[in-house]
């Protein structure tokens, strides 16, 4: 796993991409232990929702080793939805996760996006600081995650 020294990259790939596919699976794998109820987990994402600038879906590679992942999907003219973030646990506290959606904000900027959305489950406390920290703020939930007793939303205005 990283170790300071090591260079973290982070670059749009496919979401078909082998590498993709299995940060995905860690993260499907991981949230299905936390949530075992499949009305409390929501895994959809396509490679529609990320390509032709619908989006973007980014893997962080620490000395070359995938150890992450995140996307962002449009939903509207002016708001992007972070979806599918993950950074396998060996790869944690280290600021990974900050890096990550610092280039998602950056890529949403790119986009014309100003405002950011996102769904988060009450279980995964340590992602819900680290999107308070990032500037999110707790709001009702939308689409799909009303009504979901575990969803936990949160949006950020983009400057």
């Amino acid at each position: 796993m990283p170790h300071a020294r090591e260079r973290l990259t982070i670059a749009s790939e496919p979401l078909s991409s082998s590498d993709a596919q299995v940060l995905i699976g860690r993260l499907n794998a991981e949230l299905t232990v936390r949530y075992p109820d499949p009305d409390d987990r929501h895994f959809e994402l396509t490679e529609a929702q990320v390509g032709d600038g619908s989006g973007v879906f980014l893997v962080a590679r620490s000395g070359g080793e995938p150890v992450a992942c995140g996307a962002l999907r449009r939903v509207d003219e002016v708001t992007g939805e972070v979806k599918r973030m993950y950074v396998l646990p060996g790869a944690r506290r280290g600021g990974v996760g900050r890096r990550l959606l610092a280039e998602l904000e950056r890529q949403a900027r790119l986009m014309d996006i100003r405002r950011l959305v996102l769904e988060t489950g009450e279980r995964q406390s340590e992602a819900i600081r680290l999107y308070e920290v990032a500037g999110f703020a707790r709001i009702p939930c939308f689409g799909e995650y009303e009504g979901s007793p575990m969803s936990v939303c949160m949006e950020k205005a983009l400057d």
